[in-house]
């Protein structure tokens, strides 16, 4: 009994020791956030004792803190950058309600039809995700440059879209493979026809399945530089290429990159508070065996 009671003491021990390194530098940059320049750079760091501030969430969102409550003024310094964060919001949803209708549809087919050359065709999604982003960087510049397409959400939304797809079809294509293709067979029998047992059926048992996959492609469209990068001009921005923007000739405003990042860490968790009712059963599907 004792030595059972140690060996759960040690574990929660253990797990607590793991979440607090990972956890760590999301609070340390968090704290950068709310610190004075000078608090920033203080040897030793300050990690608790430290007067907060509202001073850089005030330059990059508007945001600040009086008697009154928090308001919020639209600013327009070289640092102020809210509108970038809504485009990030705006290009990371659509992109991901994109990328995972089409997938669903696509990886359904191969997962339940029998066509000529259906394991070439899956070999050739996995290898465009293998290829490197750089590689198509330039000739897409120049084709977005003939459409019309750069600098617009339309561009950047397909762009993404396009990005996530391959890993979209892959991951919903396992998650139909787990589902018994007897419940299809049986569907069929009864009068059902193939488009409305994947919506009535097979879909819903996929919930979780599409849960994981939108999380995981609205962290890749969230965090995506490149393309952001080589698409876009003045006018749309996403959060990582405005990022660079803090680093001047005078140095790195530091205190205003951590408000920028700690802030936009919240889309993303939401996101995931979102769909977290069927994220863990995707997560885990296929891990057990009836």
């Amino acid at each position: 009994m004792n030595g059972s009671f140690s060996t759960r003491m040690l574990r929660t021990i253990a797990a607590w020791v793991v979440v607090a390194i990972f956890f760590f530098p999301i609070y340390y940059w968090t704290s950068v956030a709310f610190k004075h320049g000078n608090d920033i750079f203080n040897r030793p760091p300050k990690l608790f004792a430290f007067t907060p501030t509202f001073d850089n969430f005030q330059k990059v969102f508007g945001i600040s803190l009086s008697s009154g409550g928090i308001t919020v003024t639209p600013g327009g310094g070289n640092f102020y950058m809210a509108p970038r964060v809504w485009d990030s919001i705006v290009i990371a949803t659509l992109s991901t309600v994109l990328a995972v209708a089409i997938a669903t549809l696509a990886a359904y087919a191969l997962s339940r039809m029998n066509f000529r050359g259906r394991h070439s065709f899956v070999g050739w999604v996995l290898s465009t995700r293998m290829m490197p982003p750089v590689a198509v960087a330039v000739p897409m510049f120049f084709i977005y440059k003939n459409f019309g397409l750069i600098d617009t959400y339309t561009g950047m939304v397909l762009i993404h879209a396009l990005m996530n797809l391959p890993l979209a079809v892959l991951l919903m294509k396992s998650f139909f493979d787990d589902i018994p293709s007897e419940i299809d067979e049986s569907a069929i029998v009864d009068g059902a026809s193939r488009f409305m047992i994947f919506r009535r059926i097979v879909l819903p048992m996929a919930k979780g399945g599409i849960a994981a996959t939108a999380v995981l492609c609205f962290i890749f469209s969230w965090t995506e530089f490149l393309f952001a990068l080589t698409l876009t001009t003045t006018s749309l921005k996403t959060v990582p290429v405005v990022s660079s923007t803090f680093v001047t000739s005078i140095g790195t405003a530091w205190g205003n990159m951590a408000a920028l990042g700690a802030a936009s860490i919240i889309p993303a968790f939401i996101f995931i508070l979102l769909v977290q009712k069927h994220l863990v059963r995707g997560l885990t599907m296929g891990s057990l065996k009836q």
